[in-house]
């Protein structure tokens, strides 16, 4: 039996400008011969095939829109300048001859029939594609804006307004050709990822040096770099040193130093050094790829305002189409009015029921701002996670490698009976089977020390979940943990002791205990870096109404000290992994909106529980990328007032859009009542909600971070 999975093909589409359109398309594709399924992504512009079909059937299936089909790997198609683009030329044409048959008319009468086979002939030569589409969907008993512009132009033409049904072919026209070009405009983003990396790449395999298509390249070649290029494939550097730009990846223009063992990128520019790097990933799986791939999903991800929209459409099309009848046939059969004055109301209502700005208010604005988002190194996951982030009202930091550098440095040693180095020494050899943070600073400190713990035999090691670990050695049993550990072992901790353990905490340093049940030994003060940003960062969340909390393992002294320096709104220390999500799941009981920030790999559950997960560091870990609602991609914590910025700009965009669509268009039908409503308001009144809608959406290709 075959894998249906294994059947589901990808295909791009050039010329996707209308999301009904999409529809309309997923739909006849679905109905072709050996179609199983099919799925657009309307924002990247895709089709998701699940079945067999060709290329050129696809292309049948989209001919109403005229769309150009080819393989997910072919590389973009270059279009014409917008201007000289096929569709518009048909629309130049039209203009010209409807101002010749206006002036025309102005000599010879308006119903003479001069004029009258201009403005036939510019109706046809500018609404023959709108006319097939419109005509095939009343045969199927389909409203969409083709079928009621079809019916409004038609209409007006039998009852001799012959110059405004080619004047309203010609303004549906240009609304089209501007949803074309605001559409690929918000797209821009994406393509220019796409092409950000090279196709072909100099290979050295054995002693030949030859120019490879990315597509060869296998994992093992030897791809060598030259200063001012840009990396084809993900590697690691095997010979050389040099700075590249990773501002494709990370957003970060700040060029990174790279040398030896250094993971590199595709997409990255070799800014001034001669590299020689070991391809470690196919051209799919390369670092760039991934996020086009997920910048492409989450434009596919649907917000919650655009199901409002789909939602709305689905009944306000079809009410408009029942009251264009009511108003054309009702007035003239109960009241005796004039048969052309109401037919004529009835079809600019038609008009009106376009709900092209509706339709395209949001996606337009989510395709902008997620691709924005994309080209300064941040991830959103889709339309629903952009609009989450914007309603944040508390976000949580985890502070070992978020708030903090996340490399741990011993900096005060105690010992009270026995050798300091020899003690070390034991605390290391037992630290070196433990999995948390804080073990690998003692053990480095043990390795500068030259002290050879690895000799030391460790038995019975033994785990205390959130205060340390126990272990054998030399017969021994000894324990490695926080203070809190040895106060419920001795029941107390002797006075200068606790003084000396409260004063290094107070500096914001995390103690570490060696001892017996009996006594202790040895006191170890270890110390976290804050990054430079980090209070730079939380104090423009603060600013901006976003209470912060600190979420730490660490003890309240040294967590309180740590929290100051930084100047969270709130602390929370000794905390468990299961704490954490404890906490989250309170505040979000709370009728919060609570955004985590952590690495991606600790503390996965608090980023699962709250509203939206953000993860550091985006491009070091593939988990990051995979496990968070949103992805820093660099390890730099500037980027997470940009993405509420973005967020919340495309949340209020998006509500200014909707509500402008619904008002312009509750404003023509009221015109109705007075008898003002002509088939010039009714399309003027679309275009211009979609020229606004789509030109408010571009805003967001400004916000910068």
């Amino acid at each position: 039996m075959t894998n249906r999975s294994e059947e589901m093909k990808t295909y791009r589409i050039d010329g996707l400008s209308c999301a009904n359109c999409a529809k309309i398309f997923e739909d006849n594709v679905k109905d072709l011969e050996g179609v199983d399924d099919a799925k657009v992504n309307f924002g990247a512009s895709k089709i998701y095939v699940q079945g067999s079909t060709s290329i050129e059937d696809l292309e049948k299936a989209g001919a109403f829109e005229n769309l150009k089909i080819r393989d997910e790997k072919e590389q973009t198609i270059e279009r014409e300048p917008f201007w000289k683009q096929k569709e518009n030329i048909k629309l130049y044409i039209s203009a010209i001859i409807i101002v010749i048959s206006w002036l025309l008319s102005m000599r010879y009468g308006e119903n003479h029939i001069v004029p009258t086979i201009g403005y036939l002939s510019a109706i046809i030569i500018g609404g023959y594609s709108l006319f097939i589409t419109g005509f095939k969907n009343l045969s199927k008993f389909t409203f969409d804006m083709n079928t009621l512009m079809t019916i409004a132009i038609i209409g007006a033409a039998l009852i001799g307004q012959w110059s405004e049904a080619a004047v309203v072919v010609i303004l549906f026209a240009i609304s089209e050709a501007l949803e074309r070009y605001s559409v690929d405009k918000a797209r821009e983003s994406i393509e220019s990822l796409m092409k950000i990396a090279p196709k072909e790449a100099l290979i050295r395999r054995g002693n030949e040096e030859m120019s490879v298509h990315v597509d060869d390249i296998v994992v093992g070649d030897i791809m060598i770099v030259k200063p001012g290029q840009k990396l084809a494939m993900d590697g690691t550097v095997i010979k050389g040193i040099s700075t590249l730009n990773q501002a494709a990846i990370t957003g970060e223009s700040i060029p990174v130093t790279k040398t030896v063992d250094d993971e590199v990128f595709a997409g990255t520019l070799n800014e001034e050094g001669f590299l020689e790097v070991k391809v470690t990933k196919r051209v799919e799986d390369t670092k760039l790829s991934k996020i086009i791939h997920l910048v492409e999903e989450a434009q596919a991800e649907r917000a919650p305002s655009q199901a409002f929209v789909d939602r709305f459409a689905q009944y306000y099309t079809p009410a408009i189409v029942v009251l264009a009848f009511l108003i054309a046939v009702v007035p003239p059969l109960l009241f005796n009015a004039d048969w052309n004055l109401w037919v004529y109301q009835g079809l600019a209502i038609l008009v009106v029921g376009c709900p092209c700005a509706l339709v395209i208010s949001t996606p337009v604005a989510v395709v902008t701002a997620i691709g924005n988002a994309a080209k300064n190194g941040v991830l959103i996951k889709g339309g629903l996670y952009l609009e989450e982030a914007g309603t944040l009202n508390t976000i949580a930091f985890d502070k070992t490698g978020t708030l903090t550098k996340g490399v741990p440095s011993v900096t005060d040693i105690i010992a009270y009976d026995g050798n300091e180095n020899d003690l070390l020494r034991i605390t290391a050899a037992i630290e070196k089977n433990s999995q948390h943070p804080l073990a690998s600073a003692i053990i480095r400190k043990a390795e500068e020390s030259n002290l050879n713990f690895n000799e030391l035999l460790v038995e019975d090691f033994q785990s205390i979940t959130g205060k340390g670990v126990k272990a054998t050695v030399n017969n021994t049993l000894y324990y490695v943990g926080s203070p809190n550990l040895f106060t419920e072992l001795h029941s107390s901790i002797d006075i200068q002791k606790e003084q000396e353990i409260a004063q290094l905490q107070e500096q914001g340093k995390t103690v570490m205990v060696l001892g017996t049940d009996q006594k202790i030994l040895f006191l170890i003060a270890v110390a976290d870096e804050i990054r430079e940003s980090s209070p730079e960062v939380i104090s423009k969340l603060n600013n901006i109404g976003i209470e912060t909390v600190m979420l730490t393992g660490d003890n309240e002294k040294a967590a309180t000290a740590i929290g100051k320096q930084i100047g969270v709104s709130d602390i929370q220390a000794d905390l468990l992994p299961e704490d954490k999500l404890k906490f989250i799941n309170e505040l979000r009981k709370n009728d919060k909106s609570v955004g985590m920030v952590g690495d991606g790999v600790n503390d996965a559950p608090a980023l699962a529980a709250s509203t939206i997960g953000v993860a550091m560091g985006g491009a070091g870990t593939d988990t990051a990328l995979e496990t968070a609602d949103i992805a820093l991609m660099s390890d730099d914590l500037r980027q997470l007032p940009y993405t509420i910025k973005l967020s919340r700009k495309a949340l209020t965009i998006i509500k200014q859009n909707i509500t402008f669509s619904l008002v312009v268009k509750l404003i023509a039908l009221l015109l109705i009542i007075p008898g003002w409503l002509t088939l010039w308001i009714a399309i003027f009144s679309d275009i211009g909600a979609t020229l606004l809608v789509t030109l408010n959406s571009l805003r967001l290709l400004k916000t910068r971070n």
